[in-house]
Parts: C-alpha cells; structure tokens; sequence
C-alpha cells in the first residue's frame, strides 16, 4: 500500500481478521494487512481497498430498519453474474439471507459481523433496498 491514491471504506467489526477472511474469499481479494486491531483487503490490481477496525462492543445493523434498534448507515453492494452461485458462495463462507428481499434480481445478505451487502445482477439497482 505504497500508492498515495488508495480510496477504500472501514467497517467496525468485533473480529477484525475473520471479516477480512471472508470478505477476502467472497470477493477474491488478498489481505493486505492483519493484526489483532485492523486488517484490509484489496483486489489484484486498482486503487480501493475495504477495511475492517476492531469495535468493542460492536452491535450488528437491523435490516428492515426497527425502532430503537441499530440503523444501517451503509451498504455494499456486488454486481454478480449468476446470483444462485453468488449467494450459495457467500452462504457457504458465513453469510445469511435476510428475511426480507425487496427486489427479485438483488439478494440482500448479512455478512458474519451482521453488515447488510446485496448481490445484484447486471442491469439492476439496490436503491430501493435501504
């Protein structure tokens, strides 16, 4: 991570290095950093990475939004080519479906730290999801 145009986003999480794992084998990115605290991933080549920080005390979103309950303040969103596989891949790594799906062609899933993700098709949006 030498480069000085590197853009990327952090989510808090309680096991730092067990996200990046997983987002690692989801997206098929490399770790690029690991401790106890923080770790990072990136993809092979490009200037963005994800990271992951350390929060005690972590509580996970709830997705429908509830009263008095965590909001959602974001989500990612992966453009797929067969959502069936994509969703069976991120199932088999640790992921769930939420119980509630707003659109046929976009599949909202919980990540194992309980962040919302969506995977998409081409051609469809999940601007109506949050």
């Amino acid at each position: 991570m030498s480069r000085h145009d590197w853009w990327g986003l952090v989510l808090e999480a309680p096991d730092p290095r067990a996200l990046a794992r997983f987002y690692s084998e989801l997206l098929g990115w490399e770790i690029a950093k690991a401790d106890s605290d923080e770790a990072a991933i990136a993809p092979p080549e490009g200037v963005t990475y994800i990271a992951f920080q350390r929060a005690d005390g972590y509580v996970a979103p709830v997705w429908p939004a509830q009263e008095g309950c965590q909001r959602i303040t974001m989500h990612l969103d992966f453009e797929v080519e067969d959502l069936r596989a994509a969703v069976a891949h991120a199932l088999e790594l640790g992921a769930r479906e939420s119980d509630h799906q707003p659109q046929d062609n976009v599949r909202v899933m919980l990540d194992p730290a309980g962040h919302p993700f969506c995977l998409y098709l081409d051609g469809s949006t999940s601007s109506e999801t949050h």
